[in-house]
């Protein structure tokens, strides 16, 4: 089966949830023996140099980058007040990025176009136009929920009013592409339900993010020395952004109260300036770091207090994969099939987050316990391998319906 695959970003390194989840599925696919084609926008706020890819990233036939500005102007921000488009797709249309995708439409006869995420829905026509694959898309979140979120979390007026008026349009533009598609693909089973809600009546199969274990080396060094907390994350999405600053302002002064020896490690890509400037107690901003397999396995706890987004975090499986203690909300946890108590410690609340990071304490020489109870669901659950084979199912189920009716 030849695959086309759309993204709106380079999905390397593998440093965020997109990334992880874009290449962990289509390396499974390719061992299950698609013939995998990509073409990514390599956007100015995610730019990475091509040049750079490792041999290990062998999984493509072909890669085709299309340099893309998508800076926040100004200028069209304002602009876009007076429109009805939403400002957080129009940042993703490219005529250079059309050209190129009706180049390949003209030139290969695909079997499936699976576009990343609601974004590349303005490519839909073009792919109908020159193509008779079957189009899919896969939604990582429910994106305006994201926004809902973010917009609900903010205290400043102006600002607010802004993220309200740009979630509106995105809320009904994604509406109205959801059943665009010929086969619709969210992380979760919640998404879909959501998605559901929203009028989708097009197939759809719930593929969430896998991992694969064989990429994932567990070090259980960290449960031997003194605890310690990490946080890591791109730090320009404002989700991860917003949690972070409230886990600072609302917890961690409460917490160096009673453990002062503790300390926190933070890490991400695109760190901000006012962070990397940060000056707090026993809390150590590392910016992005080279390896994050590494950065994880050196703490035997990681945080993650997100209150805004949808599908499922990738961060956190990497976490579990490794065999590390999660604390995190229980929007954090949507998607992933883990316990409290169990495999995570789940904490709404500041308070909450307080009292679960008195339990490691308490329970520091167990935590390990936890830990390998997390990555074994991790294996067992989230396999890229298995997932990818119920996409390529779904897939195959299309071209056996097309033969059934051309025999009829």
């Amino acid at each position: 089966m030849k695959i086309l695959q759309l993204c709106k970003k380079f999905p390397y390194p593998l440093k965020d949830g997109e990334s992880i989840a874009v290449t962990h599925l289509s390396r499974a696919l390719n061992e299950l023996g698609c013939e995998m084609t990509l073409l990514v926008m390599n956007t100015s706020k995610h730019y990475f140099d091509t040049t750079q890819l490792p041999s290990s990233f062998n999984h493509y036939k072909a890669i085709h980058s299309i340099d893309i500005d998508n800076h926040l102007k100004i200028k069209d921000a304002f602009l876009n007040l007076f429109s009805n488009d939403s400002y957080h797709v129009t940042r993703f249309i490219s005529k250079e990025y059309n050209d190129k995708l009706i180049q390949l439409l003209q030139n290969n006869n695909y079997d499936v176009i699976q576009l990343e995420t609601i974004y590349l829905s303005p490519y839909v026509d073009t792919i109908r136009k020159y193509s008779n694959a079957v189009i899919s898309m896969r939604a990582h979140n429910v994106e305006h929920e994201i926004w809902e979120r973010v917009t609900k979390n903010t205290a400043f007026l102006p600002k607010k009013w802004y993220l309200n008026h740009l979630t509106k349009k995105l809320r009904t533009y994604e509406l109205e592409q959801l059943n665009k598609f010929d086969l619709f693909i969210p992380i979760t089973q919640k998404d879909l339900s959501t998605f559901r809600s929203f009028g989708l009546n097009k197939k759809a199969v719930v593929t969430p993010i896998g991992l694969d274990s064989r990429d994932y080396h567990p070090n259980d060094r960290s449960y031997k020395r003194d605890l310690s907390l990490s946080f890591i994350g791109s730090l320009d999405w404002m989700p991860n952004i917003e949690g972070l600053k409230w886990f600072l302002e609302h917890i961690w002064g409460e917490i160096s109260k009673v453990y002062p020896d503790l300390k926190l490690h933070i890490a991400g890509r695109n760190t901000p300036n006012w962070l990397m400037k940060l000056q707090r107690k026993n809390v150590i901003v590392h910016g992005e770091v080279n390896s994050a397999q590494k950065f994880i396995n050196r703490h035997s706890v990681m945080i993650v207090p997100l209150h805004a987004g949808s599908g499922m975090r990738a961060k956190i499986l990497e976490g579990m994969a490794l065999g590390k203690v999660i604390i995190t909300t229980s929007l954090g946890l949507e998607g992933i099939d883990a316990n409290h108590r169990k495999e995570v410690l789940v904490a709404d609340t500041a308070q909450e987050f307080i009292d679960s990071i008195g339990y490691c304490y308490k329970s520091n020489g167990s935590l390990i316990k936890m830990g390998k109870k997390a990555l074994s669901l991790a294996r067992k659950k989230y396999d890229n391998l298995a997932s990818a084979r119920e996409l390529l199912g779904m897939y195959e189920s299309f071209f056996i319906k097309e033969m059934e009716e051309t025999h009829s």
